[in-house]
């Protein structure tokens, strides 16, 4: 895969080739996006009539990026007598300034092109190479190029302008200049990239924020929300860059909603620039700890969207949170139903365990309360229809077998569900997680009804429902010559029998009975699953395991964060500390940034982390990853009115430190350190 270069703000992206370069692709997507739409599909700089490359790329800052050229090849670079820097940013439009540098003793002339073009593509579009259906119309005017599309009410348009004269015409710019010996020229180039609505108004131009902002704006906000996160002081550099890099990576993944108006984490770069059930709760649940303030917002927001009729299109069933909401083309039209799409049987139970996570860490009972309602929804729907065949577990079958996803547990892909020799079994499926997490909400939703609902023959009654759901689980997904749950049930309640890493998201959720967690935890760590870096999706020796299959023997950064937590809550210190060490050692091969899935080859094959072709980075939940790691390294968990701090920091790491850790206890510091060789020896 040729290496691309990305800066984001919040919905708004751009990638590029390592020249800065944007060229119409379909195999990766590269280009300006905002909200769903590719507002630039061609960006390509030459002098002379000559492409640039890159000398140096400074890419430290996620909203702005410096590319260092000279024209040819790497060969010529000696004899170079100019050299051209392209200075960018992105902040709702994007900005780029070219300065040429003229090395020479004396006065030259230069044609500097800026090929300009825009396919308008929605990303379900790119993805599945489908063709438009509206119409683009290019436009000249002074100093600037317009590109507009139009179906229907559907209206777009990208404003390319230049600070300095030039040619254009309706696929470019041609900058005809002389630079003086030594001398320099510089031209401003900006991209408005305009969402149009019902009355011909920008839309972003509603928001409180403007949908565009400046680069100090951009950076004084994600300086804020760094500085109110804990500070970490520890001996552990891929762990300091690694926290460092989690929370930029955050806070360059806000945006800024259409629907409401508030800032939510986008799930990930670039197919996942959007709010995703799943992948939004997951992330809150790890950020918990060190920011509490962003998951509200996250919370309103899908209460606010959650289902409330039977729509096979969308997959929406009363009580039914989303799975993931779109803005784009093929959302508006109905080709795509993702305005907003209904398809995951997890983010239900997903979303009663986050609100009540939320308040045992912040005290926040009014939110608690403002939500009973849809709180009570959503697990009434883990019994009725998210119990597609009455037997008491959740499974799922979409209602829209022409657009709908198939899988919808978190391993969504085709063939992530499978027997140990590969076949897939049909539909509907109960994935084991999918219980585990039932299990959770069922008692966490007992906690809130006692506690603030003033309700305890719920309460009483969801706890019934919960050790019967246990009981139940444990005699059905158990398979006793294995000694490790299925991954699912099939229509017939036969076990889909394959290892994988879905039983260690049921410790996390604690429905793992006490006399079989070490099964599952030696099963988690065994040279099966464990690659050395993390935990395998599916075990080495299954009949579809591939080491670069999307969810078929990847090894996902947030899957093992939630292994370790639950590894922790059942007590096996020992090997949660093994995931974070192996996760942050991985860390240092991607500049600190986990990526969405990396490879699943043995680390003493490779000795580095290889990389899988298109994941997402950043991706919120994988950024989120080192945060939760580090919660379970210090052992953190609310208990009332205070914060519990019971370090097991694996050893090497030597001294952690989390200075100003916030919840309802006020502000707190949390120290651990790796036991020295010495003390091993001594206990020993």
């Amino acid at each position: 895969m040729k290496e691309r270069v990305s800066i984001l703000d919040g919905n708004t992206f751009l990638v590029s080739d390592r020249r800065g370069n944007i060229e119409p692709s379909f195999d990766f997507p590269t280009g300006l996006f905002s909200f769903d739409t590719r507002f630039i599909s061609t960006w390509i700089l030459t002098l002379n009539g000559e492409k640039l490359h890159a000398l140096s790329i400074d890419d430290g800052e996620s909203y702005r990026t410096r590319f260092f050229m000279v024209p040819g090849e790497p060969t010529h670079y000696l004899d170079a007598k100019v050299s051209v820097i392209r200075s960018r940013s992105i902040g709702g439009s994007f900005d780029e300034e070219l300065t040429l540098l003229n090395h020479a003793e004396q006065e030259v002339e230069f044609t500097l092109r800026l090929e300009i073009g825009s396919d308008f593509a929605d990303l379900f579009e790119i993805k599945h190479q489908r063709q438009k259906k509206g119409r683009t119309t290019p436009s000249v005017g002074p100093n600037q190029l317009r590109l507009t599309y139009r179906r229907e009410g559907f209206h777009r348009e990208a404003v390319i302008s230049t600070s300095a004269p030039a040619d254009i015409d309706e696929s470019g710019m041609t900058f005809r200049i002389r630079v003086g010996p030594h001398g320099e020229w510089t031209t401003r180039l900006h991209v408005a990239t305009v969402i149009y609505g019902a009355r011909g108004e920008d839309i972003r131009a509603t928001l409180p924020l403007g949908g565009h902002r400046s680069v100090a704006a951009i950076q004084a906000e994600q300086d804020d929300l760094i500085d109110r996160a804990p500070k970490l002081g520890c001996d552990c550099e891929p762990l300091a860059g690694a926290y460092r890099r989690s929370l930029n990576d955050l806070a360059a993944l806000r945006y800024e909603s259409i629907a409401l108006g508030v800032r939510l984490l986008a799930a990930g770069l670039p197919w996942f620039m959007t709010l995703f059930g799943r992948d939004s709760i997951f992330t809150s649940l790890q950020v918990l700890p060190f920011l509490p303030e962003l998951v509200p917002p996250t919370i309103l927001m899908l209460a606010g969207l959650q289902g409330s009729r039977l729509d096979d299109f969308r997959d929406e069933e009363p009580g039914k949170i989303l799975h993931e909401l779109r803005y784009g083309e093929t959302a508006g039209f109905q080709e795509q139903p993702h305005s907003p799409y209904y398809g995951s049987a997890d983010s239900t139970a997903l979303f009663v365990i986050l609100l009540d996570e939320y308040e045992r860490w912040t005290g926040d009972d009014k939110l608690v309360r403002m939500l009973e309602h849809e709180t009570r929804a959503a697990l009434h729907w883990i019994d009725t229809y998210g119990d597609l065949l009455g037997t008491g577990y959740v499974s799922y079958l979409t209602r829209n077998p022409e657009t709908g996803l198939q899988n919808q547990c978190w391993k969504d892909s085709w063939d992530g569900i499978s027997f140990s020799d590969g076949r897939l079994p049909e539909f509907p499926r109960a994935t084991c997680e999918l219980q585990g997490y039932a299990y959770d909400a069922k008692l966490r939703g007992a906690r809130l009804a006692r506690t603030f609902w003033n309700d305890p023959a719920y309460a009483e009654r969801l706890e019934r429902e919960a050790a019967a759901l246990k009981e139940r689980f444990n005699r059905d997904f158990w398979i006793p010559e294995r000694e490790y749950y299925a991954l699912a049930l099939d229509p017939d309640g036969r076990q889909v029998d394959a290892l994988s890493s879905n039983i260690g998201h049921l410790l996390w959720s604690g429905i793992v009975d006490e006399s079989r967690a070490a099964a599952v935890a030696g099963h988690l760590l065994g040279p099966r699953l464990f690659s050395g870096w993390g935990i395998r999706t599916l075990g080495d020796d299954q009949g579809r395991y591939n080491p670069i299959g999307y969810h078929v023997g990847t090894v996902w950064p947030f899957d093992n964060s939630i292994i370790a937590w639950g590894l922790w809550k059942y007590g096996f210190r020992e090997e949660a500390g093994k995931i974070c060490e192996g996760m942050l050692s991985a860390s240092r091969y991607f500049d600190g940034r986990l990526p969405e899935a990396f490879a699943g080859y043995e680390r003493d094959l490779t000795d580095y982390p290889v990389q899988y072709p298109t994941a997402c980075s950043p991706q919120a939940w994988s950024a989120g990853t080192p945060l939760l790691l580090l919660r379970v390294m210090l052992g953190l968990e609310p208990g009332g009115e205070h914060l519990i701090i019971d370090p097991a920091v694996p050893p090497g790491m030597g001294r952690v430190e989390l200075l100003d850790i916030p919840g309802r206890w006020g502000r707190v510091d949390a120290l651990g350190r790796s036991r020295t060789p010495q003390e091993d020896r001594r206990d020993r």
